[in-house]
């Protein structure tokens, strides 16, 4: 009888294992297990990298070389030149600021003595005498009666008509090759019809002796300079040189 027991007992537990085997293959759970979810794949990420910021106003088309060039503002403002120093006509000199000429000027020849009736051996070459506040003149004075008149020393154009404290009433004129200016100052009065842009000859009456300006009432004299201009052809810019010799003083 328990052999009998032990039998049927054993056929009972292959029997539950067989089942339960069948259970598990079944349809129902191969898709239970299916739709568990898998576990995670973990990737180790790379280092991060800010993106390089799109260049400003760069056409998309343009080939990196060319938007590598670009300045940006910053770049601009500390490569940039300084601005050049602008340069303002005189307030009151009888004299003229320096400017280096940018090529050699032609020569001056064939000047005429810019007063009328004055021959050069009256002449005084006064171009280096000192002057106040630590001017030197670069001018001569050449003494005559106040409404002596005052002639062009050389072909020209006047360039301009301009009243200072020091001047007085003067006279810019420049040569034909624009190369140098001559400057007339203290005049008494103007020649009529003068006018600036107003093209002169040697020998023509342009204005009259006088003392306006800081010159002495007492001795009327044409203050007379000549000066090489700069490239940049300003009227009241240039190099003095000596007139005293090209008008033939000395001699």
């Amino acid at each position: 009888m328990s052999r009998f027991l032990l039998f049927l007992s054993g056929v009972l537990l292959g029997a539950i294992g067989v089942w339960f085997a069948m259970v598990m293959r079944s349809p129902q759970a191969v898709t239970a297990k299916a739709s568990e979810p898998a576990p995670p794949v973990v990737v180790a990420a790379a280092p991060w990298t800010p993106a390089a910021p799109a260049s400003i106003g760069v056409p998309v088309s343009l080939a990196p070389a060319a938007a590598a060039s670009m300045v940006t503002p910053a770049q601009a403002s500390s490569s940039m030149p300084p601005a050049a120093a602008s340069t303002m006509a005189p307030a009151g000199s009888t004299t003229v600021a320096t400017a280096t000429p940018a090529i050699p000027p032609p020569p001056l020849t064939g000047l005429l003595i810019p007063v009328d009736g004055v021959k050069a051996g009256a002449l005084i070459d006064t171009f280096n005498d000192a002057r106040s506040q630590g001017r030197v003149h670069d001018a001569i004075d050449i003494m005559s009666a106040r409404g002596t008149p005052v002639l062009a020393a050389d072909d020209g154009k006047v360039e301009k008509l301009f009243t200072s404290k020091q001047g007085g009433l003067t006279i810019y004129q420049f040569d034909p090759t624009t190369a140098y200016a001559y400057y007339y100052a203290h005049l008494d009065r103007y020649a009529d019809g003068l006018a600036e842009g107003k093209t002169v000859r040697r020998g023509e009456v342009i204005g009259y002796v006088g003392s306006t300006g800081n010159a002495s009432p007492d001795a009327p004299h044409l203050h007379f300079a000549i000066f090489v201009l700069g490239p940049e052809k300003r009227w009241w810019q240039g190099t003095a040189i000596n007139p005293y010799p090209l008008l033939g003083g000395g001699r």
